[in-house]
């Protein structure tokens, strides 16, 4: 009986698998074991790589209103850059779509809407109108509105000007990105507007509406 016992026993014993380490926590020890001779050997420099550049990723996440990608502008000149509320507008000249040169000083003694935009832009698109019914109401107010076109054709401008928008106010084309450094512009539309005297009555980046156009409008009369 012993012996049987005994036979069943050493049956058993041999049937289990070979002793021996588990392969996946092998795996993951020599994984920590390689971590820590990083650590020893770099020290915290490449954590902080990689925390940098986590960081980097989402600041190229967070989205700039009214700022699209087709708007970057070259680098400012010395002294020229965005105007204070109270600061006297930089003098311009740039061309109408007839070919006429236009400038700023031209319109001294008018309030002024100086509004920078392009026909890739969408909230150009939408704003237009809003501008146009503004133009409308305050023309006996002599309003002026200078629309500051960014760096695209007479052609291009004239069609979506005349043709799709219906607009009567005046375009003027920025041929090579000038006027719009001067002020600063960074993002589309941005519009300043102007008082009589020639000084900065208000600034707006990005999408105005009409109740705003209203309200910059009654800083610049007043």
């Amino acid at each position: 009986m012993n012996d049987l016992i005994e036979n069943e026993i050493e049956e058993s014993l041999s049937d289990e698998p070979e002793s021996g380490g588990n392969p996946l926590l092998m795996l993951l020890g020599f994984v920590a074991l390689g971590l820590a001779l990083a650590m020893f050997l770099f020290g915290g420099s490449l954590f902080d790589q990689l925390l940098d550049r986590n960081q980097e990723t989402t600041l190229q996440q967070v989205p700039q209103f009214g700022a699209p990608a087709q708007s970057a502008l070259a680098p400012l000149a010395e002294g020229q850059g965005p105007l204070q509320i109270g600061d006297m507008a930089y003098d311009f000249f740039a061309p109408d779509l007839s070919g006429n040169v236009a400038t700023l000083a031209d319109f001294r003694g008018r309030p002024v809407i100086i509004n920078f935009w392009a026909t890739w832009c969408p909230p150009c698109r939408v704003e237009m109108p809003e501008l146009q019914a503004a133009y409308e109401e305050y023309q006996d107010e002599d309003l002026v509105i200078l629309a500051v076109n960014f760096q695209e054709s007479p052609e291009l401008v004239s069609r979506f000007f005349y043709d799709q928008m219906g607009l009567s106010f005046t375009p003027l084309l920025d041929e090579n990105g000038r006027i719009a450094r001067q002020y600063g512009v960074s993002n589309f539309p941005t519009t300043y507007f102007i008082d009589r005297e020639g000084a900065v009555a208000a600034v707006h980046f990005g999408l105005m509406t009409r109740s705003q156009i209203d309200d910059y409008l009654a800083q610049t009369l007043n």
